[in-house]
């Protein structure tokens, strides 16, 4: 078929969706004039480890765009106590409102202060949408009155007393508080546009599961898988050595709530098996970190559980490692070296005496072999992970709105590292019977992963569940980028040289512009743009030491600063987060967060420092977007039809 029969045939199918000139014509005027509204603004966040507290209060405010907007409106007309008021309000409506204590007529005049100034928060936010999509947006119940409000009424001579009767009916209703909530939530849903979460959304933190249900209600959220995701993914698969991995981390951070609450796991065999065991051994190699959610109640049993299922995951890892040898790990396997007879262990030709050299069920003629207690606690545990409903919507979404990697408006977002030799290249890496390297490395593992979880074929689904815990440990993973995972040494050894994990050398070229030039390349993006920028998380900035986020000119900006409290003796602050919108881009620097208790109360923020990344010399429009690109592409195909219907080339339908 020639050109010019295929751009008819095309023609004659887009004219069904258009079926006249007029329509054809109004579409056209449409999107030209969608092309024009300010770019909306976009949020990354990364590395949140089960942090929900801060992290829900960072998605409330939009690190900082809404306490912006509130300021641009009322500056020089509200004190910064009533500022700070209707920020806090708008973070946490139903809690605010809770705390009202004045009689009838104070209340329904503070309603009605309150109601006016939210319309102006919300019209300012509002401006950079079309009426369609934000009416998208609103609640059923108030959809039409918020319209009302929200638009201007130019027929409308007395326009005070219009909206003044519209609220004075709300509030004689007594619908305030529930319009005021409802208004809230809309305002906090359009200050933000996109929503992008940079990977590791668990571990450590107690609230996994509370971050995953609240982003469930967010249709404007994207993920890019990290490796502690990938091994709760592996985990809800049923991957063995996967789910004994983010058992042991949350036994070791004490996170229990996560496990048993969130996930309905039951840890009683877990604990029953450890107690007999272990019967006896003090476990001191394994006190748990503790979390805010931590109650030891009866610290001893949980070092024993911490030890049991530490040793059970270091079997299966062994037993993964020897089938998988492609996966270059032997000197994982550790077990095998271990002389129990003079407590030692030898480690890449070196022995090291043993801190706790009790193995009670390790058999050194097969030292990777479960025993019969161990395989019933992971077949008790598997079906737990397999039959926990939220666990497997959870990692149903991550899957669906997920990926290794992700380009949006000209930024490349990616976990971790794209791998590298010492030189700067791409490290073609073995794995799935092939090598890759680049982005075909990224490609092939997302495809195992979603075989893993998809297919139907058991190899297929054992080949995908393999490659996550590669992707969760190995030094050729993206999303890991350390020579080696030193847990074994860390319990059992100690010794700091032989605990040390080396980084990837991608690490080492973050100021390199030709090697981060090359990586947009290789991922189809062009370096040589302003807006082009990498994007990604995973190593803890340590502020404190001199570290910097934005490297190689503002290039490559690495945006995790350690929200889990862990991390924040190191890094000296409790998370990075960026914002881009119509006028450039912002980092944001967060201090530890409290409570939300505390927030409402006291009405204080997470204070932050922002630092201006880049600032456009004009202001952005939806026609720098990738959206916007797409709208052009569909003008320019609406105006060949146009031109078709205005030539007779093709019928109108009506």
């Amino acid at each position: 078929m020639k050109q010019n029969e295929r751009d008819l045939k095309y023609l004659e199918r887009l004219s069904e969706q258009f079926p006249t000139a007029n329509d054809a014509a109004r579409e056209i005027i449409n999107l030209s004039s969608i092309l024009n509204l300010p770019k909306g603004t976009e949020h990354f966040i990364t590395d949140i480890h089960g942090e929900y507290e801060p992290f829900l209060h960072i998605l409330k405010n939009g690190s900082g765009s809404i306490a912006k907007k509130i300021e641009e409106e009322f500056r020089g007309t509200l004190t910064r106590k009533e500022k700070k008021e209707l920020a806090t309000l708008v973070y946490y409506p139903e809690q605010k409102l809770s705390q009202l204590t004045a009689t009838d007529e104070e209340r329904d005049d503070w309603y009605r202060t309150t109601i006016y100034r939210l319309v102006r928060v919300n019209r300012r936010i509002a401006s950079k949408y079309t009426r369609s999509r934000v009416r998208k947006m609103l609640p059923k119940d108030y959809a039409y009155v918020i319209e009302e409000l929200l638009s201007e009424k130019e027929e409308v001579q007395d326009k005070e007393a219009y909206y003044n009767g519209i609220i004075s009916a709300i509030i004689s209703t007594k619908r305030a508080k529930h319009f005021v909530i409802a208004f809230c939530n809309v305002i906090r849903r359009l200050a933000v546009e996109r929503i992008h979460i940079l990977g590791d959304l668990y571990d450590r933190g107690p609230g996994a599961h509370v971050i995953l249900d609240t982003l469930a209600g967010y249709s404007n959220v994207d993920f890019v898988w990290g490796n502690h995701d990938v091994c709760w993914m592996g985990a809800a698969c049923g991957s063995l050595a996967c789910i004994a991995s983010v058992v042991r981390i949350s036994v070791k951070y004490g996170n229990f709530n996560t496990l048993e609450s969130g996930y309905g796991i039951n840890l009683l065999p877990l604990a029953r098996f450890a107690l007999e065991a272990y019967a006896g051994d003090r476990c001191e190699c394994f006190e748990i970190n503790g979390s805010q959610s931590y109650d030891p109640y009866d610290g001893d049993m949980d070092r024993k559980i911490h030890k049991a299922i530490t040793v059970i995951l270091f079997k299966l890892e062994g037993q993964l490692l020897l089938r998988r040898p492609e996966y270059g790990m032997q000197n994982r396997l550790l077990l095998d070296k271990i002389d129990k007879e003079r407590g030692v262990v030898t480690i890449d030709k070196t022995v090291y005496p043993l801190r706790d050299g009790h193995f009670p069920t390790i058999d050194a003629r097969d030292p990777y072999a479960l025993s019969a207690g161990e395989a019933l606690v992971m077949e008790k545990l598997r079906a737990c992970f397999l039959g926990s409903e939220k666990l497997q919507r959870h990692v149903s979404d991550l899957f669906m709105r997920g990926g290794m990697y992700r380009t949006f408006n000209g930024n490349l977002l990616y976990h971790g590292c794209v791998p590298l030799c010492e030189d700067g290249s791409f490290k073609s890496v073995k794995i799935g019977g092939g090598e890759y390297r680049g982005k075909a490395l990224f490609d092939k593992l997302d495809a195992l992963v979603r075989k893993g979880y998809f297919s139907a074929d058991e190899t297929e689904r054992a080949e995908g569940q393999d490659a996550m815990y590669f992707l969760w440990a190995n030094e050729n993973s993206p999303l890991y980028g350390k020579e080696k995972m030193t847990t074994f040494e860390r319990y059992f050894v100690g010794d700091g040289a032989c605990c040390a994990e080396e980084k990837n050398a991608y690490y080492r070229y973050l100021d390199d512009a030709r090697v981060i030039g090359s990586i947009l390349r290789e991922f189809g993006l062009d370096p040589a743009s302003p807006m082009t920028h990498v994007i990604n998380g995973h190593m803890p900035v340590h502020l404190k030491d001199g570290e910097k986020p934005v490297r190689c000119g503002g290039k490559l900006l690495m945006i995790d600063g350690g929200m889990s409290r862990p991390y924040q003796r190191e890094t000296g602050i409790a998370g990075y987060t960026l914002v881009y919108n119509s006028y450039g881009m912002r980092l944001v620097a967060h201090d530890p967060f409290r409570s939300a208790e505390e927030a409402v109360k006291t009405e204080s923020d997470i204070h932050s420092v922002t630092e201006v990344v880049q600032l456009s010399d004009r202001r952005l429009s939806i026609r720098d977007t990738d959206n916007g690109k797409r709208m052009e592409e569909n003008v320019a195909e609406l105006t060949a039809l146009l031109e078709a219907y205005r030539a007779g080339t093709v019928r109108e339908k009506r």
